[in-house]
């Protein structure tokens, strides 16, 4: 891989993907519609151009995707525009890697697999979404492997990290960093399983760089599960924070729908919240190698100190 296209390099996925390209002497071309954001995040950077363009416009991404011979796919669409425009916007994508001969790393969540079996989920593991949002993904993904585009598909866990804003732990760490009343999504009792979009991309680029990897599925999990009280009293620790911090309930979230239409979507993926999936990420070891996983404490304090550093 010499050149590489980050598709959402403005978010905390393709933020950390880009980075790790740059860090390896890849030249990158960093995707998303806002120019000054870009070039705030990756200035001064030698390996990484910007280019601002619309995921929507087949002409953007037909110039972003000239000389590139990757391309990673970490954008993504609010909620209320899936049903009608997820199909249409992955399309668009998976045709501009094949009109450019280019291969096509696509940064999946973990929907497609439905509710969790109990045991971890293995690239095996029968997918049976039982959500809208679920069935959606798993419908883009079938569109994938019959395009004959020279893809790879990686399924991760809710993510948290520099840069990584739009994500359920950003917000209970940035009213933590600014010392407001702060809350959790989900009973704070439950494990539940995330992972530090560095420890991602590492781990994504990987697969990338490998061959084998395409034509495939690969589920790369975080560091373990961890129950929102043990992040909280980590947060704790790093800042100092005293404030209590609320549980946000699924019947809060569905009286929020009835003003708002990203939490009317919201609601029906709370059930990762009541009965978390986690990944299997034996096949990764077994043909990649060891998966790059940062302990919970010096990923929340390496993501805190970003948000300190960027407010």
């Amino acid at each position: 891989m010499k050149n590489a296209l980050v598709l959402g390099a403005s978010g905390g996925m393709g933020y950390s993907i880009a980075k790790e390209l740059s860090n390896r002497g890849i030249k990158v071309t960093a995707f998303a519609r806002t120019k000054k954001k870009l070039e705030q995040l990756f200035d001064n950077d030698p390996n990484v151009s910007v280019f601002a363009g619309d995921i929507f416009n087949k002409e953007d991404l037909r110039n972003a995707a000239k000389g590139v011979d990757t391309i990673f796919q970490s954008a993504n669409i609010p909620y209320p525009d899936w049903e009608k425009k997820l199909m249409g916007f992955m399309s668009n994508i998976v045709k501009t890697a094949k009109d450019h001969s280019a291969k096509l790393v696509i940064v999946d969540n973990i929907y497609a697999y439905g509710r969790s079996p109990g045991i971890k989920v293995t690239e095996q593991t029968a997918k049976n979404p039982h959500t809208k949002k679920g069935k959606i993904r798993l419908e883009v993904e079938k569109m994938v492997k019959q395009s004959g585009a020279r893809a790879l598909i990686a399924h991760c866990p809710d993510f948290y990290g520099p840069n990584a804003k739009n994500t359920l732990l950003h917000f209970t760490f940035q009213s933590a960093v600014k010392n407001k009343k702060s809350m959790f999504i989900g009973d704070q009792s439950i494990q539940r399983e995330f992972i530090y979009t560095p420890d991602g991309a590492k781990a994504i680029v990987n697969l990338a760089l490998s061959k084998e990897a395409f034509g495939q599925n690969w589920n790369i999990p975080g560091y373990g599960v961890i129950t929102g009280k043990e992040i909280v009293k980590m947060i704790r620790e790093i800042t100092g924070y005293q404030r209590s911090v609320a549980t946000v309930s699924k019947n809060m979230i569905r009286f929020l729908g009835l003003f708002n239409s990203t939490m009317r979507e919201v609601v029906e993926m709370f059930y990762l919240n009541e009965e978390p999936v986690v990944l299997d990420g034996e096949k990764y070891e077994q043909y990649i190698g060891s998966l790059p996983r940062t302990p919970y404490s010096e990923g929340i304090k390496a993501t805190i100190e970003y948000i300190k550093s960027h407010n």
